[in-house]
């Protein structure tokens, strides 16, 4: 793991998953992606932050809070907070 301030969890055809990793990079924020079709225990914690529905993609940040499906803009409101 790096020291990203969030998991990205995400699925290769997602393309909600692509657009916020796009968007994600050209901002410069680093992330740790994860594919949860790869990762059994991935897909669990997303289930856990999404009651019970692999919803992705899913930001799982140091703090254990969780955002789904944000846009840029509440992914910076949080990192700022």
């Amino acid at each position: 793991m790096t020291n990203a301030p969030f998991v990205l969890y995400s699925t290769p055809w997602c393309g909600y998953c692509h657009r916020l990793k796009s968007q994600l990079q050209r901002e410069g924020i680093d992330f740790t992606e994860v594919d949860i079709e790869q990762d059994p225990d991935a897909a669990r914690i997303v289930e856990q932050a999404n009651g019970g529905n692999q919803t992705v993609p899913t930001l799982v940040f140091s703090d254990g809070s969780a955002l789904t499906n944000p846009s840029v803009a509440e992914v910076k409101a949080k990192l700022g907070a």
